[in-house]
């Protein structure tokens, strides 16, 4: 027997993604965000509220980076989440997050999350609050490689329970994509 939920923001596995910007002055400001993940080809859909200091900045920057929480920084990716940076300019700081410029978009890309987007703003829709981003680069600490290509067991992303309010980290592989269906061919 199945039971009914109605209409509910859930489903599994929710990342966990940091976005971040520069405000007017240059200065980086970050936020966590799970309500996202890749829209198109080569686009990524974010549901932001427009009240947010990242969200302004990115309307006025056009640009921002979308990196992957980790196990290893899920108290520090938990606390851009619940601060805002209007009211903790500095909170990137207190959690001992550095960045750098992004090469490809004007958006900061924070060292220590090992793997990172940087988009170009496609769209923004105040109603929907949702931001659409073109993928102009990804890049990834070489730390987190095998082989030249990630290894999820070195990145270590955590998903997000939307029912439990609680971060997981992924586990196994269970078997390999687009090989195991062929049992059925």
């Amino acid at each position: 027997m199945r039971k009914d939920f109605g209409s509910k923001t859930w489903l599994y596995p929710m990342p966990v993604l940091i976005v971040a910007s520069y405000d007017a002055h240059g200065l980086p400001n970050a936020m966590n965000a799970a309500w996202g993940g890749i829209y198109t080809d080569n686009t990524v859909g974010i549901c932001l509220a427009e009240d947010h200091k990242t969200t302004q900045n990115i309307l006025a920057t056009k640009s921002f980076t979308v990196s992957v929480a980790t196990v290893d920084h899920v108290s520090a990716c938990d606390y851009l989440g619940l601060v805002s940076g209007v009211k903790v300019p500095d909170k990137l700081q207190r959690v001992a997050f550095h960045t750098i410029q992004s090469k490809h978009v004007n958006a900061p890309i924070i060292e220590e999350l090992p793997m990172t987007l940087e988009c170009e703003m496609v769209s923004y829709d105040i109603e929907s609050n949702h931001l659409v981003g073109r993928i102009v680069n990804v890049s990834v600490d070489e730390s987190v490689l095998t082989e030249g290509r990630i290894d999820i067991s070195k990145l270590r992303p955590i998903t997000y329970d939307p029912v439990s309010h609680r971060y997981y980290e992924l586990g196994n592989v269970v078997a390999n994509a687009f090989s195991v269906g062929k049992e059925y061919m």
